[in-house]
C-alpha cells in the first residue's frame, strides 16, 4: 500500500516535493493546500492535482473560478504525512492541527528546531526519525554543509571547520526581496545560524560558519576549510567526497559559475532547472598536511528535495534501510550521472 502524502503550501519547495512525491513508487500525492488563489495554484490545477484550502479562504478559491477538492481538515483525513512546506516560521501554528489529525508531518528548515523531534538529514540521521510523528528537514545550506562534513569525516577525524556561506538575496520569484546593490552581512557577529542547525543533526563540532547575502537568486555558494587530526592527500579527499551520492564534481573550466550550473541543468532536461546535489569545484579542492579546503554551490530551491522525500518513508518507517530509501529517491528524481 502506497504512503498518502498531502503537502502544506504550494510554493517553492512545496511544488517541488508535490512533484517528487508523485515520482515515488511508493508514495501517492493526495493533494495540495493553497492559502491563497494566486498564480502558484495553475500550475496544480493543470497537472490535475487535487487542491485544498483553509475553511475561511473557500470563497475567495470559487469567486476566481478555481476548483477545490476540500479544506485542510479534509485533507489530513485522507494522508498518512502532510509535508508543511508553509513560509518560515508559519509551520509552528499548525503542529497541533497535524498532531490531533494523528498525522505525520515533515517541516522545513525555516522552523525552528524545537518544533520536531528530530532535525533530519538523509545520510546521518534516519534510523533516528524512524516512525517519530515531527521531524523537520534543516535547510538548504545547512543540508549542503551536512552532506560534505559527513562525506569528509569518512576520510578521517575532522578538529574543527570553518565556513563562509554567500547566500542568495531571493528567489527567482521574489520580487519584494533583495539586496540589489549590496552585500550584507547574516548576521554581523558569528556564527550564522548553520552552525548550531548542523550540530542539531550531527552533535558537537568544532565549527563555525559565517554569512553574508549577495544580489543573486541562483543558488549559494560556501567556502569551507576543514582542519583533521591526520594528514589527508588530494586523492583520499576525492574519493570519500565522489562516493556521497548527492554530491557532484564539476570542471571549474567548463563550468566558472552558479548560473551555467543551472542553465547545464535546465538543458539536461531537469525540471525547473533543478539541482539537487552539492556541486563542487574540483579546482577549489585544496589538501596541505591537515587543511582542506573546497567550495562548492547550493542550489536553494531544491537541495532539500530529496530529503523530504527520504523523511516520509522514515517516518511512517516503510524502509529502515536509509541507503536503501537514498537509492529509490535519486532513481526517481535521476540524482547522479547527470553531468
Amino acid at each position: 500500500m502506497k504512503i498518502k502524502v498531502g503537502v502544506n503550501g504550494y510554493g517553492t519547495i512545496g511544488k517541488r516535493v508535490a512533484w517528487a512525491v508523485m515520482k515515488q513508487p511508493d508514495m501517492e500525492l493526495v493533494g495540495v493546500v493553497k492559502r491563497k488563489p494566486n498564480w502558484e495554484v495553475l500550475s496544480a490545477v493543470k497537472k490535475g492535482i487535487p487542491v485544498y484550502t483553509l475553511e475561511e479562504s473557500v470563497r475567495d478559491f470559487e469567486r476566481r473560478g478555481i476548483d477545490i477538492e476540500g479544506t485542510l481538515d479534509e485533507l489530513l483525513s485522507k494522508v498518512d504525512v502532510i509535508v508543511d512546506s508553509t513560509p518560515g516560521g508559519v509551520g509552528k501554528t499548525y503542529k497541533e492541527v497535524y498532531r490531533k489529525a494523528e498525522v505525520k508531518a515533515i517541516f522545513q528548515g525555516g522552523e525552528k528546531s524545537d518544533i520536531a523531534e528530530v532535525s533530519f538529514n538523509s545520510f546521518v540521521n534516519y534510523r533516528e526519525a524512524l516512525r517519530k510523528q515531527f521531524v523537520r528537514v534543516v535547510s538548504c545550506n545547512t543540508t549542503g554543509l551536512v552532506r560534505i562534513i559527513h562525506s569528509l569525516s569518512e576520510a578521517g577525524t575532522i578538529r574543527k571547520i570553518r565556513g563562509v556561506i554567500v547566500r542568495r538575496g531571493a528567489d527567482p520569484k521574489e520580487i519584494k526581496k533583495g539586496p540589489i546593490d549590496a552585500l550584507i552581512l547574516n548576521p554581523a557577529k558569528p556564527p550564522s545560524h548553520h552552525t548550531i542547525d548542523v550540530k542539531k543533526v550531527m552533535g558537537e563540532l568544532d565549527i563555525i560558519t559565517y554569512a553574508v547575502v549577495a544580489p543573486t537568486t541562483l543558488a549559494h555558494l560556501h567556502y569551507l576549510l576543514v582542519e583533521f587530526k591526520e594528514p589527508k592527500n588530494r586523492e583520499e579527499i576525492l574519493k570519500h567526497i565522489s562516493n556521497n551520492s548527492r554530491v557532484v564534481i564539476v570542471n571549474g573550466d567548463l563550468l566558472k559559475s552558479t548560473v551555467e550550473v543551472r542553465e547545464l541543468a535546465k538543458d539536461m532536461g531537469r525540471p525547473n532547472g533543478d539541482v539537487y546535489e552539492n556541486v563542487i569545484w574540483e579546482d577549489s579542492i585544496w589538501v596541505n598536511n591537515k587543511e582542506v579546503m573546497l567550495a562548492y554551490a547550493v542550489h536553494q530551491e531544491a537541495i532539500v528535495v530529496p530529503e523530504n522525500i527520504d523523511a516520509i518513508r522514515a517516518v511512517t518507517g516503510v524502509i529502515e534501510d536509509p541507503q536503501e530509501s537514498i537509492k529509490i529517491t535519486n532513481n526517481t528524481l535521476g540524482i547522479k550521472g547527470w553531468i
